[in-house]
């Protein structure tokens, strides 16, 4: 695109009356991203797919507990939005193999196009690659999506359980004991991660295993975390967060005063470093607030989903891990942490943007850190997916820079 196309195309993405994923991709070709129209097809196919993916785990948790509660039928639901980087990898790999594979060949499906032309243009083509390698390799992308979407399902619904969390579990039908249908729900998902693990080398396995570990890791520092929110509220400025209490963060202030627990809170929670930097993140994406709390998480979840696609034969570069990873914490702070502010500071729950108001001296301070922070994580996920030749995960950030509602927070 031409700038002066480019500078319509920025007016577009400003324009607040139309659709979110219209500007998405008129923000992504503003900033300099190349017009793909079958990479936008694409990542429509691969959303079809992973739906459908998450309706077949489904329809095994909806027999499970149609025998459980003595029913002839079940209607199931379990709201989630962790399947987004799935679709993310799935649709690289889907548009990399189609830029490569000869002309008329379909890699995804697997079919050739027979007519006259196509087969002329084959002929013609210069190509070396193989056809019938992209076709493998496509399907083999597939399947480990596939073991992806329900292992992650199966850790979310864990996770849920053990917070007590049963409500975005639904069944269409009255029931008292909804920890039921969440236990019968997981245990299904589990056995069939399980089982589908069998299709794959031991090497996959470890990958999930040593995120799963990663994660509970990060957990089990949950408890130091609310000491510290605990006893910083005391000391907090922000009219947003005046009255909540420690009782609220259902942790224990400890012995630091008010403005030490704060000092910490910010050094411990916001601007903590690591212990050993990834080899995944530049030097200047060490300095982004809250970069390691955040990784640990969300990101080292989604570091060894690309890990298992790596062992299972699916090239991916740091690069596009990069900017999976990077996106999807800027998702968690903008869309989720946002979206619930208000309930997190009723019910005294730490993220990223209720540190921010305890942090910051006032409302409006708090929230120009929220966004700058925000913007800083997609700005760099964008970059990573320039540099990785991942254009739907670029349209994918400006998604998710559009779709947030800062207007739910005070100012």
């Amino acid at each position: 695109m031409s700038g002066p196309l480019r500078g319509i195309a920025d007016r577009l993405a400003g324009v607040g009356a139309l659709p979110t994923p219209a500007r998405a991709v008129f923000s992504h070709y503003a900033a300099g991203g190349s017009l793909q129209l079958r990479a936008i097809r694409l990542q429509r196919r691969v959303e079809a797919e992973v739906e459908a993916m998450i309706e077949d785990a489904y329809a095994d948790v909806e027999a499970a507990l149609a025998d459980e509660f003595g029913r002839e039928s079940v209607s199931f639901d379990y709201d989630t939005k962790l399947t987004l980087p799935v679709e993310l990898t799935l649709a690289h790999v889907y548009r990399r193999a189609s830029a490569a594979t000869p002309p008329g060949v379909d890699p995804i499906s697997g079919r050739r196009a027979t007519d006259p032309i196509s087969r002329l243009r084959r002929r013609r083509s210069t190509t070396e690659v193989d056809a019938a390698e992209l076709v493998r390799e496509t399907r083999r992308a597939r399947e480990v999506a596939e073991l992806v979407v329900v292992a992650l399902l199966d850790g979310d619904m864990r996770d849920a359980i053990n917070d007590g969390e049963y409500e975005d579990f639904e069944v269409d039908f009255a029931v008292e004991d909804r920890a039921r249908v969440a236990e019968v729900a997981q245990e299904v998902l589990q056995a069939a991660v399980q089982e589908q693990f069998a299709a794959f080398d031991d090497e996959v396995r470890a990958c999930y295993d040593a995120a799963v570990d990663r994660s509970e890791a990060h957990q089990d520092r949950d408890p130091h975390f609310r000491e510290l929110m605990a006893g910083a509220v005391a000391a907090a400025e922000a009219d947003a967060v005046a009255d909540v209490t420690p009782a609220d963060v259902d942790g224990e202030s400890g012995s630091r005063d008010p403005e030490t627990a704060r000092e910490a809170l910010g050094a411990e929670y916001k601007h903590r470093a690591f212990e050993e930097p990834p080899a995944l993140f530049e030097t200047a994406e060490l300095d982004l607030p809250y970069l390691v709390t955040q990784y640990g998480r969300v990101g080292v979840i989604y570091h060894g989903m690309v890990e298992m696609f790596r062992e299972a034969g699916i090239e991916l570069s740091r690069e596009f891990e990069r900017a999976v990873v990077l996106s999807i914490i800027a998702a968690q702070i903008w869309l989720d942490d946002v979206d619930d502010f208000a309930a997190d500071v009723r019910e005294g729950q730490l993220t990223p943007v209720t540190a921010e108001y305890l942090l910051a001296e006032s409302d409006a301070v708090a929230y120009d850190a929220t966004v700058s922070i925000t913007e800083a994580y997609l700005d760099a996920a964008r970059d990573a997916a320039d540099a990785s030749d991942a254009p739907i995960t670029g349209i994918a950030v400006e998604y998710i820079r559009h779709d947030g509602e800062p207007a739910k927070l005070p100012r």
